[in-house]
């Protein structure tokens, strides 16, 4: 086990104690935090990883005294600001994974992702998303939870019709040709992708090949509001506070918004990829 999960261990028995010492059950404490019951259960038994916002509702709602809020809030703090390990995050299951993702982005307003070779989890197809975590299973021998982890994946897509909230996507054109699924399954996504870059509040950008790049592209990053950097490796998630850690990764993805063709230029690339695939466009 490493020292990451058995911090998560610990703080989801605090949190298990304090929800008892206040005589509430699980669905009880819920109910009053207008969660999920199987948030609770994910959260006290170390499947998900609490944030600061948790444990302060968390700890408003068993009325806990105020020094053990503030310690909560510092465990809290501190899981975020460790480097996360990948393949004992997908050996608590892919599911859970994809819970704690939504977590996250119920709380952000403002999206910015910048990724080189893959398509968004956001912007997914259910069969796309099938594939990926296939693949994601074999290569860090994940929790079986294939059908959940698609299921939790494709409502957290629902956020993107929520007209209050901004989403700013950057892709290299490779990504769009990376077969990460079969010819057909590629299809589909591509069509998903015209479809969803009409949306509103929506702004899909695509590197075309011919593209001068500002920089040498070496991660995927996403920004939450001005707030916090995401950054995926293959062994290490990284999770980034540092006002000029942010300020840099946002300089960064406008430079390759820059390069980006967006709306009707970017949807033409997309169209491109179709043709060579041998089918017209459906949108």
């Amino acid at each position: 086990m490493t020292s990451f999960q058995q911090a998560r261990i610990d703080l989801g028995s605090q949190l298990r104690q304090l929800r008892e010492a206040a005589h509430l059950s699980g669905k009880e404490l819920a109910e009053r935090l207008h969660w999920q019951p199987s948030k609770v259960s994910r959260l006290e038994n170390a499947r998900q990883t609490a944030t600061e916002d948790d444990v302060v509702v968390w700890a408003q709602a068993v009325q806990a005294a105020p020094e053990t809020t503030d310690e909560l809030i510092s465990q809290a703090i501190t899981l975020l600001e460790r480097h996360d390990d990948w393949k004992q995050r997908h050996r608590s299951g892919l599911a859970a994974l994809q819970e704690d993702i939504r977590d996250l982005e119920a709380r952000t307003k403002l999206f910015r992702v910048f990724e080189p070779g893959i398509v968004v989890g956001l912007l997914q197809t259910t069969e796309y998303a099938r594939h990926v975590f296939r693949k994601v299973k074999r290569l860090y021998s994940a929790a079986d939870q294939i059908d959940a982890a698609v299921r939790v994946r494709m409502q957290r897509q629902e956020i993107l019709y929520d007209r209050s909230r901004t989403f700013r996507f950057v892709v290299f054109e490779s990504a769009l040709h990376t077969r990460l699924a079969p010819a057909d399954v590629m299809r589909g996504q591509l069509d998903r992708l015209l479809a969803v870059s009409t949306l509103p509040n929506v702004e899909f950008g695509v590197i075309p090949f011919d593209a001068e790049l500002p920089s040498s592209p070496i991660n995927g990053f996403w920004i939450y509001n001005d707030a916090m950097v995401g950054v995926a490796t293959m062994t290490k998630d990284l999770v980034l506070r540092d006002p000029d850690d942010v300020a840099l990764y946002v300089r960064a993805f406008d430079d390759y918004a820059k390069v980006a063709a967006f709306d009707e230029a970017g949807r033409d690339v997309i169209i491109r990829i179709l043709h060579g695939h041998g089918r017209q466009p459906s949108h």
